[in-house]
């Protein structure tokens, strides 16, 4: 396939950027959509310019590194997978693709597709954790009774990469699925009861101070979800805040 890229070049955060147009020739319809990102940044290198920067790890759709917008779609026309799991037959001999990064002000760019998503990684510090006894009494967890429902409904919830397409398909940029998610895990079990109480109120706190916006209750962040995390976990989240608020 022969096709035109028009990508998003920043050299920093304080660079203003704008669209960059590459044509590509020859690709394989067989190529996974990072791949043929790969071959560009090749074609780039050989005549010594600068190739694109972007996100990649497990290229498995695990880690949720891979996170740009393809086409003016989080992780690009298809559903329920990574951009990583994306494969060049999505598209046509001729296409245009446009590719650029996730935009909200919570998730600053760091360079061309590469944005800043720590974040995330703050709101879970905040608590999302639980509390082990180690002294030599730990209890084995499988020997702990839980209802099949909420373990499966638990482990739904865990599947959670923290991408942050939920962040930059909602118009608000709010976070209230990611963070729901990561509440809700610990939330339906026994080992998250301890710091229930502090966790979704420190949470939702550190959600605030990140700067992420209010949910939108249109349902974009569960649309674009690469793992379907379900809306049902941000209802939970905000009876646990309820809850939470009254004891506090």
């Amino acid at each position: 396939m022969n096709l035109t890229l028009k990508i998003w070049r920043q050299k920093n955060a304080k660079d203003t950027g704008k669209i960059v147009e590459y044509p590509m020739t020859d690709v394989s319809p067989d190529m996974s959509f990072l791949e043929m990102l790969d071959v560009l940044n090749q074609d780039l290198i050989d005549k010594g310019e600068e190739p694109v920067a972007f996100d990649h790890d497990c290229r498995e759709g695990i880690c949720g590194m891979c996170s740009m917008f393809v086409n003016g779609q989080a992780h690009g026309p298809d559903s329920m997978v990574t951009v990583c799991q994306l494969h060049m037959r999505s598209f046509k001999d001729g296409d245009t693709i446009f590719i650029e990064p996730w935009r909200a002000t919570a998730f600053p760019v760091i360079k061309d597709l590469i944005v800043d998503r720590s974040a995330f990684d703050r709101i879970q510090h905040a608590g999302g954790f639980i509390s082990v006894n180690t002294s030599g009494n730990t209890q084995d967890a499988n020997s702990i009774p839980i209802n099949k429902h909420d373990a499966d409904t638990a482990f739904d919830a865990a599947t959670c990469i923290g991408c942050g397409a939920c962040v930059a398909s909602c118009k608000n940029s709010s976070a209230m699925l990611f963070v729901s998610a990561k509440v809700s895990q610990f939330a339906l079990l026994p080992q998250g009861q301890v710091e229930a109480t502090d966790r979704v109120l420190n949470m939702v706190q550190q959600m605030d101070d990140e700067g992420f916006g209010n949910c939108t209750n249109t349902g974009a962040c569960e649309v674009e979800c690469p793992k379907g995390i379900s809306l049902e976990n941000i209802a939970r989240m905000n009876r646990e805040y309820l809850s939470a608020s009254f004891k506090g």
